[in-house]
């Protein structure tokens, strides 16, 4: 499993960047945790996302980006059961 965290790092990481790339196709997405002002939203997830997915390739900073991606998604799943109500 270790040998693809790098994988899925990088991966998440391109995720990230292409929120800023073609922020519309996210939007749809974004608009069900984040109902207002739903392109900052999109660009924030983006960053967070860059970030964790570089965090997660290096070995230096695995642990850390492990903790935030849990963190991250605690978030996420909180942010959309909030907005259904």
């Amino acid at each position: 499993m270790s040998a693809r965290v790098p994988l899925i790092g990088a991966g998440l990481a391109a995720v990230g960047l292409a929120h800023f790339a073609k922020p519309e196709a996210f939007e749809s997405i974004t608009a069900a945790a984040f109902p207002d002002n739903v392109r900052r939203h999109t660009l924030v997830n983006g960053g967070i996302e860059t970030a964790l997915g570089a965090g997660l390739v290096a070995p230096q900073t695995r642990r850390y980006a492990v903790a935030g991606v849990v963190g991250y998604l605690a978030y996420l799943i909180v942010s959309a059961v909030r907005a259904r109500r």
